[in-house]
């Protein structure tokens, strides 16, 4: 978006979809979606388009619910334990992240996933767009990762996945992998990528020949899993927040 733009954007006030999604509600792409489907009012009127803009004072509906005034940006830690699914709900039934949250958090959305058997370091904010924002590959962060693995390691292949690779036709990027310790037929590595794809990690260390039997998120970005206990939860402090975000 150009500056002049931008500046009549911030005149006119904020496109609905995204001041749903800064609001908690759901992702940009949903919230337009709630709005084509007719389930968003903007002051008792049904939003007809998704470039409406939503000005101080308005009131907006979702599904017949009012919806608060977004709060500031909050960016939290979570240790995420392994055995629950990073999602809102899951047809299956199985445990989510966000059913085990302090009853007293705002809704929140993640930065990105963890698998079902992952553990570690998991973002949440309050801000759909910031969560948009940090997922793209393109703000280069590097995600990092203790990973426990059963086999035989090779150094040498180990090193020539900083190249990228190919699986059954999937393009992966370079991958920063060492060995930190071995023990009999268990190693622990670390592992670091600027994008994580689905289940990447696994399917990355199954075609070196090994099998993924821990695995941890240590850091995302400048943003670390530190000594946060096992479900545990503890917010950025907004300046902290401030100097980290990309320009």
């Amino acid at each position: 978006m150009s500056e002049p733009d931008a500046a009549a954007e911030r005149r006119a006030g904020e496109r609905i979809a995204k001041w749903l999604s800064r609001a908690g509600v759901a992702s940009r792409r949903d919230a337009e979606k709630m709005v084509s489907d007719g389930l968003v009012k903007l002051n008792n009127a049904v939003v007809g388009h998704p470039a409406t803009f939503v000005a101080p004072g308005d009131i907006v509906q979702v599904a017949g619910k009012v919806v608060e005034s977004p709060d500031r940006t909050r960016l939290w830690r979570y240790h995420k334990p392994d055995g629950l699914m990073t999602t809102h709900r899951d047809p299956q039934g199985r445990p989510t992240v966000f059913e085990r949250l302090p009853a007293d958090l705002p809704r929140v959305m993640s930065v990105g996933r963890l698998d079902l058997n992952s553990e570690g370091l998991l973002l949440l904010t309050n801000d759909g767009a910031l969560a948009r924002q940090l997922e793209l590959p393109s703000t280069g962060w590097l995600r990092r990762y203790r990973v426990r693995v059963h086999g035989e390691v090779n150094e040498a292949a180990l090193k020539d996945l900083a190249r990228g690779l190919v699986i059954d036709g999937t393009r992966f990027g370079p991958v920063e992998a060492g060995l930190d310790s071995r023990k009999g037929s268990n190693a622990w590595l670390t592992i670091s990528m600027h994008e994580g794809k689905n289940r990447e990690i696994r399917r990355v260390m199954a075609h070196l020949g090994l099998a993924t039997t821990r695995l941890i998120r240590i850091a995302y970005g400048p943003f670390q899993l530190g000594n946060l206990e096992r479900s545990q939860v503890a917010e950025v402090p907004a300046r902290v927040l401030k100097d980290q975000l990309p320009k």
